[in-house]
């Protein structure tokens, strides 16, 4: 695949521009870790992330967080929309929820808790912000989100926007979901809120359209008169949007250009939510399974990784870009203790130290494109070798093996980018089980995932832990990951002419 067509691939990846998906929830530890509150605290800030992902690939995508089972509990993912008034905030979530075809999206309009004005201030409604922060009744939001996150039904209340007050008898019910979608224009300003976010969405349309477009909405729905609507937009809706609306554009991880307009952006988003809703249900089931935090730069790199006309040379770059995100992943679940040293400032620092009995195996041969990327975390780290022979589905046989002596002593990374009916791990977990291994110091790490591969490796090794980047469709009638890589060892090592 030329250059300038790689380039191409991961600009339509992303469409709009993406600075960085977050999600809080890390595991820390697992069961056998030593670790404490304080140790777990200090993980957390040792792994928390903030980094920059750009469309152009100018950073990189390595700050992708992981997801912990406690946070597969909740809903899956709470997609937030802000913008500037009648920037086409609602257009987006209604064609997201109609394209999604799904229940189990809703919507929440924070319009919906302005606070109630009193009698002298409905007097005098028109010197009224409507546009500020203190507007809203941030604390029953939360309260609302917070429910919802906890898969509780809410009563959302129900404002009269002519008569500035809420209904005092009627709400509306929104029930739990699998994705909740909380709309409004100063969304990103309190940061409580900002931190229930896993994806923020900034809706940007030019200042122009949004005035034409709040005009039209004020008098027709509102029942409000155009001097007074453009007299409200001179004293209030523009300077908050220029103190409160515009500077909370830094926290979005995805900014749509054109609104409603942006077809191809909001395809995108769509396709990001339906992945992690196909993933939902699986790790629900096998909480020891976990799924690298998709942003759509490792999208992208899905998207050139899976073409059949990428160069080897392409496959190999963006392959290894993949493995590394996998690999500091799995690390991320071995036990850590406590350690306080002293800075070159001469602070006093608290962190974690790394456990130190590690190793990794390989299954040969596509096992083996997974072993840089191991190195280049771990310095001098030993690596093993299996080798099994794959006849047909059920007719494998193991031929070589060559472990470190001390493999019992350790936590181990297995290494297979490609986890398909998941016969092959298990003869390789056995192996490693018979040689003294306890089945909770294993990690598997592959690139992608079968559905059938996870659930024969669980269903067998309910505690050893899977990584994956992603969970693939399912196999075909020739045992094939579908969608898939192919050929993973013959593509990497470029023996597939």
């Amino acid at each position: 695949m030329p250059e300038k067509a790689v380039d191409d691939v991961m600009d339509s990846a992303v469409g709009a521009h993406f600075s960085g998906l977050r999600l809080e929830a890390l595991r820390l530890s697992s069961p056998s870790a030593p670790s404490s509150p304080s140790s777990a605290k200090a993980a957390a800030a040792a792994a928390h992330s903030n980094g920059a992902v750009y469309a152009n690939g100018a950073a990189s995508a390595d700050a992708a967080e992981l997801v912990s089972p406690s946070a597969l509990r909740q809903p899956f993912v709470i997609g937030r929309v802000s913008g500037g008034t009648a920037s086409g905030k609602t257009t987006v979530c209604d064609m997201i929820i109609q394209q999604l075809h799904d229940h189990r999206v809703v919507l929440v309009n924070q319009d919906s808790f302005y606070r109630g004005l009193t009698a002298e201030e409905s007097a005098h409604a028109q010197d009224y912000n409507f546009d500020h922060p203190d507007a809203f009744d941030t604390e029953q939001l939360l309260e609302c989100m917070g429910q919802l996150k906890r898969a509780q039904p809410v009563n959302v209340p129900i404002y009269d926007f002519k008569n500035h007050r809420r209904s005092s008898e009627s709400f509306r019910k929104v029930n739990a979901s699998d994705v909740i979608i909380l709309e409004g224009i100063l969304v990103f300003h309190d940061q409580r809120v900002r931190n229930l976010m896993d994806m923020k969405i900034f809706v940007d349309t030019d200042a122009d359209i949004r005035l034409a477009r709040r005009i039209r909405r004020d008098t027709v729905e509102r029942g409000r008169d155009v001097s007074s609507v453009l007299e409200q937009y001179g004293r209030f809706v523009k300077p908050a949007f220029d103190d409160f609306v515009l500077p909370s554009k830094k926290y979005a991880d995805v900014i749509i250009p054109r609104g409603g307009d942006n077809h191809v952006a909001i395809d995108l988003i769509v396709q990001h939510i339906r992945t992690k809703l196909g993933q939902h249900d699986l790790c629900k089931i096998y909480p020891h399974v976990y799924v690298v935090q998709t942003t759509f730069q490792i999208r992208g790199m899905h998207t050139l990784i899976r073409d059949r006309d990428i160069t080897t040379p392409d496959f190999v770059f963006y392959s290894d870009r993949l493995i590394r995100l996998v690999v500091e992943h799995g690390l991320g679940h071995l036990p850590f203790t406590e350690k306080q040293i002293i800075t070159p400032t001469g602070s006093i620092y608290m962190g974690v130290e790394f456990c130190k009995k590690l190793c990794g195996v390989s299954i040969v041969r596509s096992g083996e494109s997974m072993e840089n990327a191991l190195r280049a975390c771990c310095k001098g780290i030993k690596i093993g070798k299996i080798l099994i022979h794959r006849v047909g589905d059920n007719g494998q046989q193991l031929i070589y093996h060559k472990l470190p002596m001390d493999i019992a002593e350790r936590h181990v990374l297995l290494l297979d980018p490609v986890l398909g009916t998941g016969n092959s791990a298990n003869q390789a977990i056995e192996l490693l089980i018979r040689k003294g291994v306890p089945e909770e110091r294993i990690i598997f790490l592959n690139l992608i995932s079968a559905p059938e591969g996870i659930q024969c490796v669980c269903k067998r090794f309910p505690r050893l832990k899977i990584v994956t980047s992603e969970i693939d469709t399912g196999l075909s009638e020739e045992y094939r990951v579908i969608p898939g890589l192919g050929e993973y060892g013959d593509r990497y090592f470029g023996t597939d002419n």
